[in-house]
C-alpha cells in the first residue's frame, strides 16, 4: 500500500485541478448553448474576416458585413442615442444611410424615420422626381 500512496496523491491532485480548471472555464450566469464575448468574426476560407460584430470603446454595437477585398459594405450600429444603417456602393460611395434617433443633428435637423440616400439628393438637387 505504501509504494500507491504517491499514485494516490498525485491522481487525487489532478482530479483537484481539473475541478478547478473546469470551474474557472465555466461562465458565471451564462446560459448553456450560449456563446459570450466582447467580438465575433467570420471569415472566409482564406482567413480573411468578412463580417465582424463587437462592441466599440464607447458602447455602441457594430455590425461590419465585408466583402472579399477587405471593404466594408455594411455598417449597422446601435447606441443609447438611436441606431443607424449604412450600405455602401460598388464605388465605395454611402448609397443608403439610414439614422434613427430623436435628437438632431446639424446636417439633419429631424433625424427620427428619415432615410437619407445620397444618390436620392443628388436627383432632388437636379430636380428630378423619384
Amino acid at each position: 500500500m505504501r509504494q500507491h500512496r504517491p499514485v494516490l496523491g498525485l491522481g487525487a491532485l489532478n482530479l483537484l485541478m481539473l475541478i478547478l480548471v473546469a470551474a474557472q472555464a465555466a461562465p458565471d450566469n451564462a446560459p448553456e448553448g450560449v456563446l459570450r464575448g466582447r467580438a465575433l468574426e467570420l471569415v472566409d476560407e482564406r482567413g480573411q474576416i468578412r463580417a465582424k460584430l463587437d462592441v466599440d470603446e464607447a458602447g455602441e454595437v457594430v455590425l461590419r458585413l465585408i466583402d472579399q477585398d477587405g471593404t466594408i459594405r455594411v455598417k449597422l450600429g446601435a447606441a443609447d442615442h438611436g441606431s443607424a444603417l449604412l450600405l455602401i456602393d460598388e464605388a465605395t460611395e454611402p448609397a443608403v444611410h439610414i439614422i434613427a434617433r430623436s435628437a438632431p443633428t446639424s446636417s439633419r435637423p429631424n433625424t427620427t424615420g428619415t432615410r437619407y440616400s445620397h444618390h436620392l439628393a443628388r436627383r432632388r438637387r437636379a430636380g428630378a422626381r423619384h
